[in-house]
């Protein structure tokens, strides 16, 4: 069997730990390098500052780092003509348009959340916002841990785009706001406490009632092995966009050995 041999940017991080620890149940995917602002002694791969100091060979970039990298990695799997799935949050529009653009020349897998279960939902609410139809107003509500950065979360803004329309607007803050609730708004609300992992809830709401798909994330390891099943699926695909969606859909091509 060939190892899919990755390079994990922010290898140090939170997440970039728990990816390091759950590869040991992918046979098929070998950590070969870290990249970090920091360096370590004592791991599994050697760790580098960055992408110009990289001295092995690898077909895919896993990054769980920050939006401030992204140029180093557009530029390393451009050049190296390799794959690169994308889990970092927090980027401006500017940054998309540069991912987007270097798509078309590698596979790239972009995904702000890597649970299956967020991407059951964000399936499933465009079909709810359909079949309930006019009336009815959508709210979010996100939770994270106090040290998350960003806000609100990259997974909020992608349930909130699965169900907008184009004259949708998104209201984060009704402190000065003076009037009543416009109906094509969206409320997106921040929570910043504790150790949450994650929780995201979207409302459909009306006089008479009130439904909620939730989704509540126990342990990081849920986005280690998304992320992990990400590189599986990204293995000799063609240039492109990719998404959650697309490994879902594709359930069926994703070996599990855990």
């Amino acid at each position: 069997m060939r190892r899919i041999k990755v390079v994990l940017c922010g290898c140090l991080g939170k997440m970039g730990l728990e990816v390091t620890k759950i590869s040991k149940y992918y046979l098929d995917i070998e950590i070969v390098a870290g990249i970090t602002k920091g360096l370590e002694q004592g791991k599994k791969f050697p760790i580098f500052n960055n992408f110009e100091d990289l001295s092995v060979d690898c077909d895919m970039v896993l990054d769980f780092s920050s939006p401030s990298c992204l140029d180093s990695i557009l530029k390393f799997i451009t050049e190296r003509n390799i794959s690169a799935v994308i889990c970092t949050t927090g980027y401006n529009e500017f940054q998309m348009v540069k991912i987007e653009k270097a798509s078309e020349i590698v596979p790239i897998f972009l995904s702000s959340n890597t649970s299956r279960g967020i991407s059951v939902i964000a399936k499933l609410i465009p079909i709810a916002k359909k079949l309930l139809g006019e009336g009815y107003d959508v709210e979010i509500i996100e939770k994270h841990h106090n040290k998350k950065v960003d806000a609100p979360s990259g997974t909020a803004i992608m349930l909130a785009r699965e169900v907008s329309e184009e004259n949708t607007s998104y209201v984060y803050d009704r402190t000065n706001r003076k009037c009543k609730r416009d109906k094509n708004e969206i409320g997106i609300h921040t929570v910043r406490c504790g150790g949450i992992k994650g929780e995201h809830e979207i409302i459909f709401a009306n006089e008479y009632e009130t439904l909620v798909f939730k989704h509540s994330a126990h342990s990081r390891e849920l986005f280690a092995y998304g992320a992990l099943d990400a590189v599986r699926f990204m293995a000799n695909t063609p240039p492109g966009m990719y998404t959650m969606n697309d490994l879902i859909d594709n359930n069926l091509t994703v070996r599990r050995f855990y």
